[in-house]
Formats: structure tokens, sequence, C-alpha cells
């Protein structure tokens, strides 16, 4: 059995993205599955039952749907084991820009849209600098000089990465993307050496422990504070003085 992550922001377009695709793996006899990982709600796996797709939903709650991944990956590879997969594909939404579900030896795909903004790639972090595969989708909706720009933002984060676009709506280029899945993926053979390629964040504090009080008596745990320099504010005091003077 292969073993393919997709991650990326809400909304960019992965559910359309791993449909198109899976319709062309499934004319070569693939059997794949899908497990779904998103925070509160998501219908997504509802159009993965219309597609004829076998899916399995998880919402994470109050927890990171990244974390909630990572506590559940031998569960879903048990459940994919069950069903006689060939190709078990994960779906994380991808909240937090921190946060990379990827793992050592197992293909990582992040789908990014082109309406996202021309700095988005570089605030998303270790989803898109660890991934093999970036798919960037909504391209009908912006130039080719747009595209292109995008594109070459996301190479200077992540110059090692297949970089293709897919339009979700359609599929064109998701023929593409399933030769390489196809080609790339690697069986899985042991499940209990899996490793993440980054580690999850570490801030663990009484906020992500449900405190609802806001004020320093009441956080505990690990708290980064905004480093508020004297010097930050004689030079903003100075500025103002200088520039009262200027106008008199």
């Amino acid at each position: 059995m292969r073993f393919i992550t997709f991650s990326g922001p809400p909304s960019s377009g992965k559910s359309s993205v791993i449909i198109n695709t899976i319709k062309n793996l499934k004319k070569d006899g693939i059997k794949v599955g899908v497990v779904k990982f998103d925070c509160l709600y998501t219908d997504d796996d509802i159009l993965y039952k219309n597609a004829g797709i076998l899916v399995k939903k998880g919402l994470s709650g109050a927890l990171c749907p990244d974390h909630f991944f990572v506590s559940n990956i031998e569960e879903i590879l048990n459940w994919a084991k069950e069903n006689s997969l060939d190709i078990l594909i994960t779906e994380s939404a991808g909240l937090c820009n921190r946060c990379s579900p990827y793992l050592k030896d197992i293909l990582g795909i992040c789908v990014i849209d082109n309406l996202s903004g021309v700095n988005t790639p570089m605030k998303i972090g270790p989803m898109l600098r660890n991934a093999d595969i970036v798919v960037i989708t909504k391209g009908d909706i912006v130039s080719q000089g747009e595209r292109e720009v995008f594109s070459s933002r996301v190479l200077a984060v992540n110059p090692r990465a297949i970089v293709m676009n897919i339009n979700g709506l359609s599929g064109q280029g998701s023929l593409e993307l399933s030769m390489i899945l196809k080609e790339k993926s690697k069986d899985l053979k042991e499940q209990e050496n899996l490793i993440l390629r980054y580690p999850m964040p570490t801030a663990l504090c009484s906020y992500c422990l449900g405190e609802t009080r806001v004020g320093e008596k009441y956080q505990l745990g690990n708290v980064k504070k905004i480093r508020w320099k004297y010097e930050d504010k004689w030079n903003f005091r100075k500025i103002s003085f200088c520039t009262s003077l200027f106008w008199k």
C-alpha cells in the first residue's frame, strides 16, 4: 500500500484536486481511499462519496487538525489495510501555517491557490517548504503574468519541489499529477517507524488547555511576548519631536 499526504490552506481546492486525480487513478484499476481531517465542520466527505471514493472523516474540534492527524496515523493505516487499499490519501486542513503533516519517505503535497496573494508562499512555512509537490489552483481566474509571479514565489521558498498548476473544476492537469503519484510514491512497508519531517509547534499554553481569562497572571506554560524596546519608543518620540519642529 502507498501513503500520500495532502495539505494546504482552507478553501485552496485540495478536495477538488484529489477527486480529479483519483478519477485518473481508478481508470488504471487502482483502489484509493481518503481520510479527511478538518477542525469544526466539513462536507467534503459527501463530495468523495458522490465520486464513488471510499472516505473517512475526522474532526479535531478544539485540537489542531495537523496534531489530530499525527495522533491518528496508525488507526488510519489500519483502516486502509482493512479495506485493501492500493493508495491511502490523507487531506489535512492546514489551519496553522506553522504545522506540517508530512512524514519522512512519504510523498507530501501542498495545495495553494493563486488568489491567496503573492506573499502567501512566504507566510505558509514548513507546510510549503517541506512539500515534495506544490499544486497551484485557480489559475483560470488570474492572468498569465500573475500565475508566473506566484509560481516563482513558490519556487523561491521551495526550489526542490515539483510545481504544477491544476484546475480543480475541469480537472486540467490532474492526469499529470496522477502519473507523478504512481511514479514517486513508495510502498509503505513499516508503519511503526514513521517520523515527521518537521516538529509540531511546542506552544502549549494555558489558552491551549481551555483558559478564557485574559491577563498575564492567567498565562501559564509556553508564553511568548512581543519584544518592546525602549530605543524604539525613544526613536518614535524623537521623530515626533523633530516633525513638530519642522512644521513650526
